[in-house]
């Protein structure tokens, strides 16, 4: 049954491409746009405003921080630390109540394998599968899916500092790998969107980027709108994971740790909500 606050008159982009592309060798240095430093700077690496006002703490860490991450990015690039690896691709979907059915190909419709995503229990009762055309409309949808990974150099890197006790420098690049992972699948995230058609709507800086000002929206597993981190499997085969090193290990985590999957939807009503 169709969700009736979700409107199905958006028309549906064209992918330029169907199936999956591998991107190897992304430069550090053009994921540094997208690397949130409040997140980095505070949480990651806890340096937190003691008393500043906002921009005391920006013109501090401007003066103090930002030549950190400087120079680990200098170090990275000069020892090949961090090896940022992507797949994304794009395929044929319909939904079928709170089924997504993934299709071979857009003219057979021979299912290729399904996600079942949870419905809201409140009174929009939202579902993912809601902004994807459904089975009774004729129409064929395109669904995007994206794997990141900071590679796992970079994880064994951080290790050999914490196992020779250099606690600090340990503490930098743990912040700046999984920073730097969630930058990268914002980086793949907006390609998508530009590939689509539709990056023309996104936010000018970052700190509105956050908060989901650009079309659409990226799920990621383990999150409220699709918590099955055993539907991985499925996003690690339909983009041949094994291109950038990426396996499902215990418990359904993506190996390497600093890796990070997405469903990508492009409706326009699509956003963030809780079950």
């Amino acid at each position: 049954m169709l969700n009736p606050i979700i409107a199905h008159d958006n028309p549906i982009p064209t992918p330029p491409f169907w199936g999956m592309k591998c991107i190897e060798n992304i430069p550090l240095r053009a994921l540094v746009p997208y690397i949130n430093r409040t997140t980095l700077y505070k949480f990651q690496w806890g340096f937190k405003a003691a008393g500043k006002t906002s921009e005391e703490y920006k013109q501090w860490a401007r003066k103090e921080l930002d030549p950190i991450v400087n120079r680990l990015v200098a170090q990275s690039e000069a020892e090949d630390i961090l090896q940022a690896k992507a797949v994304y691709g794009y395929f044929p979907c319909q939904s079928d109540g709170d089924d997504l059915i993934i299709y071979h190909d857009a003219e057979q419709k021979q299912e290729r394998c399904r996600f079942t995503f949870p419905r809201q229990t409140t009174a929009r009762a939202l579902c993912i599968a809601d902004f994807f055309r459904s089975v009774d409309s004729g129409e064929i949808d395109v669904v995007a899916f994206q794997l990141v990974t900071a590679g796992q150099q970079t994880s064994d890197y951080a290790r050999e500092l914490f196992t020779a006790d250099k606690y600090q420098e340990y503490l930098y690049w743990h912040g700046l790998n999984a920073e730097t992972a969630e930058a990268l699948a914002e980086y793949i995230h907006r390609r998508i969107r530009a590939e689509l058609g539709f990056s023309n709507q996104d936010a000018r800086e970052l700190s509105e980027m956050i908060k989901q000002n650009y079309r659409g929206s990226r799920y990621s597993f383990g999150y409220p709108a699709c918590p099955n981190l055993a539907d991985q499997d499925k996003i690690l085969m339909l983009l041949d994971a094994e291109k950038i090193q990426v396996v499902l290990g215990d418990e359904y985590q993506l190996w390497p740790e600093e890796s990070t999957s997405a469903i990508v939807v492009h409706h326009p009503d699509a956003k963030y909500f809780g079950i």
